[in-house]
């Protein structure tokens, strides 16, 4: 570590006091329903520290201050959440729900007479989820002149839907894209050595993003959905919270349409209209 870098981090007060990490975290929790424990004092540290230098503040004192008492809220506030959000992703993650959706719920969802399958990634981090939705609706709807499919994409963080709406992603987060599919709807960089890939402009055509958040009151999101993928975003509320945005998914779900969830998740002790038809695979009933 070079002198002004540890001086860097050896400023005075450049540490979160309790008083303001305890402001910080219920406004975080307010707005987006992401508990922030005490443990996660240095990792908001951390995250934070971009933001100081972007905002032209020393110390963390000085941020909080612009953020609670001078109304910075009013213009910091996404980006302030963009930071403390995290936004793990990978293509064909929990492989068993795409095949379920392939094999069964597509199946089924066009066997009821629908004829434009409407499906939904409602935290859709840096894009791979709904890409990968995407590349098992074109499969299932190729070759055939009865059923058409779309995608919404949302997420709260504006970085990450930056980055999904580019499409652009390193070329070994690709590798659990099986080669047929990655044939057709991914693209090899031209330039020798750049190690990217990109998704077809015609399947990044079929998905719709947009900034939401799921603390919302309503989600405004047009007709009722035939498949919602909220998947590893409930880890992160509380039972109250969690049961605030399963009704309001719910709501938004069509009758007979599919829910999936995260595998390490659970709607257990929940009142929804929702059967488990496979592994954190639910109908609405």
């Amino acid at each position: 570590m070079s002198m002004a870098a540890a001086v860097e981090t050896q400023l005075p007060g450049d540490r979160i006091s309790k008083r303001n990490f305890d402001k910080l975290a219920r406004f975080i929790y307010d707005y987006s329903g992401i508990k922030m424990p005490p443990t996660k004092l240095t990792m908001l540290e951390g995250r934070l520290r971009r933001r100081l230098r972007a905002t032209n503040h020393a110390t963390f004192d000085d941020y909080c201050d612009f953020l609670f008492n001078e109304d910075g809220l009013a213009q910091e506030t996404v980006y302030l959440i963009d930071v403390v959000t995290t936004n793990k992703t990978d293509f064909f993650r929990e492989a068993k729900h795409f095949d379920y959706l392939q094999s069964v719920a597509l199946p089924a969802i066009a066997n009821s007479g629908v004829r434009t399958i409407r499906t939904w990634s409602s935290a859709c981090s840096t894009g791979a989820e709904p890409y990968t939705m995407a590349m098992v609706l074109a499969e299932f709807a190729e070759g055939r002149n009865d059923v058409s499919c779309s995608v919404l994409a949302t997420d709260l963080s504006t970085d990450v839907l930056q980055t999904a709406r580019r499409g652009i992603y390193p070329e070994d987060l690709i590798a659990p894209v099986p080669r047929d599919l990655q044939r057709k709807y991914v693209l090899t960089a031209k330039q020798p050595g750049r190690r990217e890939v990109r998704i077809t402009p015609k399947l990044r055509s079929k998905i719709g993003f947009a900034r939401m958040n799921l603390m919302d009151e309503k989600y405004a999101i047009g007709e009722p959905m035939h498949v919602i993928f909220c998947r590893n975003v409930l880890i992160y509320f509380d039972k109250q919270t969690q049961a605030g945005v399963l009704n309001r998914l719910c709501a938004c779900l069509a009758k007979g349409g599919y829910m999936f969830i995260g595998h390490s998740e659970s709607i257990t002790g929940f009142d929804l209209p929702l059967k488990q038809v496979s592994n954190t695979v639910f109908q609405r009933i």
